[in-house]
């Protein structure tokens, strides 16, 4: 998979993620891995942060489920507004997320 591919990968599972439910920048790296080769949460947010303007970002956060670092105000009002659960400190990672759904 060449870069540009990759990145048009991580765009098209960050596109797929259900309204209300997020995944970790570690956990797109790891479903694209044996496809790509490549297995980096950082390389996932540096695609997010140089293309992912047109698909819904803010449905990707750390693992601990804090927001997009510069982001968090208008994350936090995005997902409010899917009905994601949130936590003080960003999102409820136990239930917002399950990889097995509709991935």
């Amino acid at each position: 998979m060449t870069p540009d591919e990759y990145v048009e990968a991580v765009l098209d599972l960050v596109e797929r993620i259900p309204p209300g439910r997020v995944m970790s920048y570690g956990a797109v790296a790891d479903a694209l891995a044996e496809r790509s080769g490549r297995a980096s949460a950082r390389l996932v947010g540096s695609i997010m942060a140089r293309h992912g303007g047109a698909v819904p970002w803010h449905r990707v956060v750390n693992s601990a489920g804090r927001l997009p670092p510069g982001h968090e105000r208008e994350a936090r009002a995005r997902l409010r507004a899917e009905g994601c659960p949130l936590r003080p400190s960003g999102v409820d990672m136990a239930a917002a997320w399950s990889p097995e759904e509709g991935m």
